[in-house]
């Protein structure tokens, strides 16, 4: 099979930004608490994340060491998919 016809996984359309803040809405209109989620980060997409000039500066945050989008901790690297994981269930 050549690499052409090799099938690969879609990727992620939109910067990481607007992505995840779509789902981390969404989580909360589902009753998922800020607290309890995860942002899960490729460091392609953590790059993203800190150079988007849309993002406004209240969005991000870095507190004792840990770094939060729209309030939701962010985990970097240790990944091939950035993820938001909304906790147990």
């Amino acid at each position: 099979m050549s690499r052409a016809a090799q099938s690969s996984a879609p990727r992620p359309l939109g910067p990481p930004a607007a992505r995840f803040r779509t789902q981390i809405d969404a989580a909360i209109v589902d009753g998922v608490n800020i607290s309890d989620m995860t942002l899960r980060l490729t460091l392609t997409d953590l790059t993203k994340l800190k150079r988007d000039a849309t993002v406004p500066l209240a969005d991000i945050s870095f507190t004792g060491g840990v770094m939060r989008y729209l309030g939701v901790k962010v985990e970097q690297g240790g990944v091939t998919e950035s993820v938001l994981d909304r906790g147990a269930a």
